[in-house]
């Protein structure tokens, strides 16, 4: 025993794990749950985040608003350093990544009403009015806006300042205007727009739903718009960077500091945020498997050592040191962690495969993380197999032939 060879020693511990195949299954069963919970957790993280990262691009990735920079004046109120040039839009769609733009202002009307008729009865309850917002002809395209019925107005209306107007689906229904084909009219004051269409949803600004949306043009010559509120603009995924750096010198080429761009981060470091955050929770779940499993292997091992404890009294007679009978069942513990670990990897990967699968998803899986796994149950049998095979080298030689411990 004292010239034990490292092929001996595999030997014996294969045969010390051999001898008792129900209790390898039960032991191996363990690590194999603790490392396919680990596995599965980290692929399903990294396939839920690319998935909740395509429906940021849908929106928010593709997004991105240049307002002007403002600084506090006299009087703690805050004064834009410049205003946007009135054909911003036309400024930035030349531009890489820009794929629709559009200007929006908010239009104060001072103390008209806002109704459905001409006449507004004074006796009777006013509500409040809904907002006003001017408009260049592309908003739709640049908030993904969609139309129930009728039409946007184009560039002709805003040149002519033509008293047209959209209706979000909210303030219609507070007008009672569903249909545009009998030209219903709203009145801002005393001034009448013709509705050419209703707004039925904007997937950028959901405020537009409450809103009179009106040209540019009209709001400059009726309630003397001096400049645009924001350039809101539709982007190609992955652009927000070079927006970004774009877009405030094509706005004010001479101060283009002056110019505040909002724009996604670049859709990998967004997927990465994403899968980020959600690895922090399933990890913690994939690591209380593992100490489950760890513990199994632990307990499994320490019944082995009281079980064949006449063996070690005898191997120890024979001139085996404490270290290689520590060592033997260390053996045992890594080798028991390592068929775990790998099938437990595998099956990890199978499952997150099949689940994608049944989702019609993109399965997202790290080979270094299933392989890292594997080699993790290793590592849990090392740890969880270090006390045992400690108790096993301190039994002494008489002690353990007579079956004591």
């Amino acid at each position: 025993m004292s010239g034990l060879s490292p092929r001996d020693l595999l030997v014996e511990a294969s045969h010390g794990i051999g001898s008792r195949p129900g209790r390898l299954v039960l032991t191996i069963l363990g690590t194999v749950l603790g490392i396919a919970a680990v596995v599965v957790t980290l692929g399903m993280a990294q396939t839920g985040a690319g998935q909740i990262a395509k429906q940021f691009d849908a929106v928010a990735a593709t997004q991105a608003v240049a307002q002007p920079e403002t600084t506090n004046a006299q009087g703690g109120e805050t004064r834009a350093r410049m205003t946007l040039p009135w054909n911003s839009p036309e400024r930035v769609e030349r531009l890489n990544g820009i794929e629709a733009a559009a200007l929006l202002a908010d239009v104060d009307i001072g103390e008209a009403r806002i109704s459905a008729v001409p006449v507004v009865d004074p006796s009777a309850a006013q509500k409040a009015n809904p907002a006003v917002v001017a408009a260049s002809p592309g908003l739709l395209g640049a908030v993904r806006g969609t139309l129930s019925t009728g039409r946007m107005f184009d560039a002709g209306h805003d040149e002519r300042a033509n008293r047209v107007v959209v209706l979000g689906k909210d303030a219609a229904e507070d007008l009672g205007v569903n249909r545009v084909d009998s030209q219903p009219a709203v009145f801002i004051g005393d001034k009448a727009y013709t509705v050419i269409g209703i707004l039925e949803e904007s997937a950028r600004r959901r405020d537009l739903s409450q809103s009179l949306i009106i040209p540019m043009g009209a709001a400059r010559a009726d309630f003397g718009l001096t400049a645009p509120g924001e350039l809101q603009m539709r982007i190609a995924i992955g652009a927000g960077d070079l927006v970004s750096q774009q877009v405030p010198i094509a706005l004010a080429p001479n101060t283009p500091e002056n110019v505040k761009v909002q724009a996604p981060r670049s859709g990998g470091e967004l997927q990465r945020n994403v899968r980020g955050s959600i690895n922090y929770v399933f990890i913690a779940l994939g690591a209380v498997a593992l100490i489950v499993g760890g513990l199994g292997i632990a307990n499994v091992t320490l019944l082995s050592v009281m079980e064949r404890v006449g063996e070690i009294g005898l191997r120890r007679a024979l001139g085996a040191t404490r270290r290689q009978v520590a060592t033997q069942f260390i053996v045992e513990s890594v080798v028991v962690g390592l068929l775990g670990g790998f099938l437990g990897s595998a099956l990890g990967v199978v499952t997150v495969v099949l689940v994608s699968a049944a989702q019609q998803w993109t399965p997202i899986i790290d080979m270094p993380i299933a392989f890292a796994a594997a080699a993790l149950g290793g590592v849990i049998g090392l740890v969880a197999g270090a006390y045992p095979a400690l108790k096993a080298a301190s039994l002494e030689p008489v002690a353990a032939l007579r079956g004591g411990l």
